[in-house]
């Protein structure tokens, strides 16, 4: 049965290109269309989709309102589309804390071929989010943490897939020294943002320096950390090269870049760079559990939690192949289980727990 979808924009031009290359997809039906989200709630009492990709920015009422409202009375996957902008990038975080499932970014210039080239990665959004388990979903908190506010390309899946071995040689398994610091290593992809919040939000200023690679494009990382700095009694940040990894920080890898993790001495740093998708992604799971593996074996912990596809799951069982302590989010608690599933399947996985029990991993890292 194909997955029914709408599509709620303000450019007629957005919603017919968007219809057009989504009939090419078999298993994909666009069943509605609608130019802002009252014309969206009138055709929705008739024929409820599956799938709703949301523009945010629309007359009479906006894509945030619409969303929540939304959420608040028939839970259903939604897509935001949004423009590649800081402005765009901050009011994404604001629906993604309201429980989108995923953004697809579209550029204000070139837009009709830009949705032509990027169909596939649209179709696989949609059938990813199809999937999603919305009672997975978890409301987010609307205020900081009281010890946080103390504180002063085209389509993806066209392309040949490729392996860490794009990036960095695989960990040759030897000995590592010992370290007295001992640091996390995150990788998640759909329904990740929240579940990143779920996690952080609990950690305490004392608990080991985390590396995360969050699936997510370009500008948007950034709005993201700086939301969690917010809410969180840790530090977060989108990562530069040469931050360190430290007790109490989050470095979050920014959208378009790998994040790799390097040794120096007995310290551990990042670094950012460019380089082509890696498991289709970039930043990749995979690239950030290889390097953690090759720079600091059984000093790391490996953590893979919700999310589409295989990413991160060869990674993790280079991780546990030398020896480091390896999570998976279990699939009861799993938005989408699909990464932590594959890495299981590798072997690669020592513990499987809920979401909620994921904190107490973080902080027993030490």
């Amino acid at each position: 049965m194909a997955i029914r979808v709408m599509i709620v924009d303000d450019s007629a031009i957005v919603r017919q290109v968007m219809q057009d290359v989504l009939a090419k997809h078999k298993d994909i039906q666009v069943i509605a269309t609608a130019s802002d989200p009252l014309f969206a709630l009138e055709k929705m009492k008739a024929n409820w989709p599956d799938v709703i990709v949301l523009d945010i920015e629309m007359p009479r009422m906006d894509g945030i309102t619409f969303l929540k409202q939304i959420m608040g009375s028939r839970p259903t996957p939604v897509i935001i589309c949004s423009t590649l902008t800081e402005k765009g990038a901050d009011v994404t975080m604001q629906a993604l804390a309201a429980g989108a499932i995923a953004i697809i970014t579209k550029p204000t210039l070139g837009l009709k071929n830009f949705i032509v080239d990027s169909s596939s990665e649209l179709a696989g959004a949609i059938r990813a989010a199809a999937g999603a388990r919305m009672d997975k979903m978890r409301s987010t908190p609307t205020a900081p943490n009281p010890a946080a506010a103390a504180k002063a390309d085209s389509s993806a899946v066209a392309r040949p897939k490729l392996t860490a071995d794009a990036m960095l040689q695989a960990a040759d398994n030897s000995a590592m020294i010992p370290t007295t610091e001992r640091f996390v290593v995150i990788g998640t992809s759909t329904g990740g943002t929240q579940a990143l919040e779920v996690v952080l939000t609990k950690l305490p200023r004392t608990c080991p320096g985390m590396a995360i690679v969050q699936h997510m494009p370009e500008k948007f990382t950034q709005s993201f950390a700086q939301r969690l700095n917010g809410l969180c009694a840790i530090d977060v940040k989108e990562a530069e090269t040469g931050d360190r990894i430290l007790p109490g920080l989050a470095l979050i890898a920014p959208g378009g870049k790998h994040m790799l993790v390097k040794r120096s001495g007995a310290q551990y740093f990042v670094e950012v760079k460019d380089g082509p998708l890696v498991s289709r992604h970039r930043p990749s799971v995979d690239v950030l559990f290889r390097s953690a593996a090759q720079a600091a074996g059984k000093n790391t912990v490996g953590i893979i939690m919700t999310g589409m596809g295989d990413d991160g799951a060869r990674g993790m069982k280079e991780l546990h192949d030398t020896g480091a302590k390896t999570y998976a989010q279990d699939e009861e608690t799993c938005v989408v289980f699909g990464m932590p599933k594959e890495a299981i399947k590798l072997g690669g996985v020592d513990h499987v727990v809920p979401l909620d029990q994921i904190p107490d991993a973080v902080v027993k890292a030490k």
